[in-house]
């Protein structure tokens, strides 16, 4: 054995090897910077995502509770029969509304006069709804019953705090001693505040009554939509992805319908609505507005989505799960539908739920093929009536909620997006839970 001589490293006079020079301290400055830059921007971020989310729940809350004017009387069977016995009797029933109102604001001690037209003014056509009650519950007769009103839009404007007495000009719709009886009715603990279900379950009314508009028709008329691409867009485009990345011979032809689908990723949407609309309903004749139209644009709209998605799954699957799969005597369909197929299965249902997602909010191909200017006053009786009747979706709603001059309908449109934000949320919830189930680690 020979001895060694260990030689110590090399180091400038008076300076430590513990010591960082100055090169080192500059490249940990510049570490620092892009660590801080980071942080910004994500701040930043936040920042701008806090601001969205508050400024819809401010202006999109209010569109969920509805000002009601709650109103406790008994009907007795003279003055139905009375009522019943006229020749207006939507005016009988306003009449005996008005006096029970006014007995209630009296016993609170408030001095206000009260009419059938100013009642119309600020609830609507009572006497309408009153008949129509007692007309399908005649055993309420005589008998203590609790109505819920609505009151007018222009009356939760002032509630609120946006309509003022200056602002008031007499009209048809409101007039300014109508204040003095809706200041009496607060005083009086009639007019109260409540959760408006109608909002969520009910129908579009057209321009005239903002209050007692509902979403509940386009939810229904999306779901419709939904199903028809659900049920296009997800067995088509897994079977093209399969085809293209485990059997398609890789050739010039096979690059080009490659390079087509992400070209088609990447068309703005109305495009697929001007196709749509020439062909499904100009050329095909189905019915204009019909869910099924819509239904059949946005799987055109999804299929490239839902390819791109399902290929870079089927691409992330190991080549030692194919070649063991072969090895043991499986032939190449078994090998990619019992081996293959299992283990994209995550990364595949994640991608058409958000292809699905993105479908649903869609607005721009719908304004092409006539849904926004349907007004969905009803709702479908059946599965037939659902995919070929004329409907709305969210995204129309709210588009044509904003589009009108009533202030009121903004509120509206805010809430719209709050219930289509919980649907996007529901599904990207359901993407993440189903591909935590289906995943598989090797």
């Amino acid at each position: 054995m020979t001895d060694a001589t260990v030689t110590p490293p090399m180091r400038a006079k008076g300076k430590s090897l513990m010591a960082d020079d100055a090169r080192t301290q500059k490249r940990n400055a510049a570490e620092r910077r892009f660590k801080a830059y980071g942080i910004i921007a994500i701040l930043v971020g936040l920042s701008f995502l806090v601001f969205l989310a508050t400024s819809i729940l401010r202006n999109g809350i209010p569109a969920f509770t509805q000002t009601v004017v709650q109103v406790e009387f008994t009907l007795t069977q003279e003055e139905f029969d009375a009522a019943e016995g006229t020749l207006l009797k939507t005016s009988a029933y306003t009449d005996v509304f008005v006096s029970k109102l006014t007995e209630q604001v009296s016993a609170q001690g408030l001095d206000v006069e009260v009419d059938g037209k100013a009642v119309e003014r600020l609830l609507g056509k009572v006497g309408g709804d009153l008949r129509e009650f007692y007309k399908e519950n005649p055993d309420q007769i005589g008998q203590p019953a609790q109505f819920q009103l609505a009151a007018a839009s222009r009356v939760e404007r002032y509630l609120q705090g946006k309509l003022t007495r200056d602002m008031v000009v007499d009209g048809r719709f409101l007039e300014k001693t109508d204040l003095d009886i809706v200041d009496a009715l607060v005083d009086a603990g009639i007019i109260t505040s409540a959760f408006d279900w109608n909002f969520i379950t009910g129908t579009d009314t057209g321009v005239d009554n903002p209050g007692g508009a509902g979403i509940g028709a386009s939810v229904i008329g999306s779901f419709f939509m939904m199903l028809v691409v659900l049920f296009l867009s997800l067995p088509i485009g897994v079977a093209a992805s399969i085809y293209l990345e485990e059997f398609a011979p890789k050739n010039r032809f096979t690059d080009l319908i490659e390079v087509n689908i992400s070209n088609l990723a990447a068309v703005p949407s109305i495009v697929f609505g001007i196709l749509g609309l020439a062909v499904f309903i100009q050329f095909a004749h189905l019915p204009q507005s019909a869910p099924l139209v819509g239904g059949l644009v946005l799987t055109l709209m999804t299929l490239p989505t839902i390819v791109i998605s399902t290929r870079a799954s089927l691409k992330a699957v190991p080549p030692s799960i194919r070649d063991a799969a072969l090895g043991v005597g499986a032939s190449k369909m078994q090998s990619v539908f019992h081996h293959v197929l299992p283990l994209a299965m995550p990364g595949i249902l994640t991608g058409t739920i958000i292809g699905l997602a993105q479908a649903l909010g869609e607005t721009a191909p719908l304004l092409l093929i006539g849904m926004v200017g349907f007004v969905a006053r009803e709702y479908p009786d059946g599965l037939a009536s659902g995919l070929l009747d004329p409907n709305s979706a969210m995204p129309a709603q709210i588009y044509t909620w904003a589009a009108r001059s009533d202030e009121a309908f903004f509120e509206k449109a805010w809430g719209g997006i709050i219930v289509l934000l919980l649907f996007l949320m529901t599904m990207n919830i359901i993407a993440i839970i189903l591909r935590r189930r289906f995943e598989r680690r090797w």
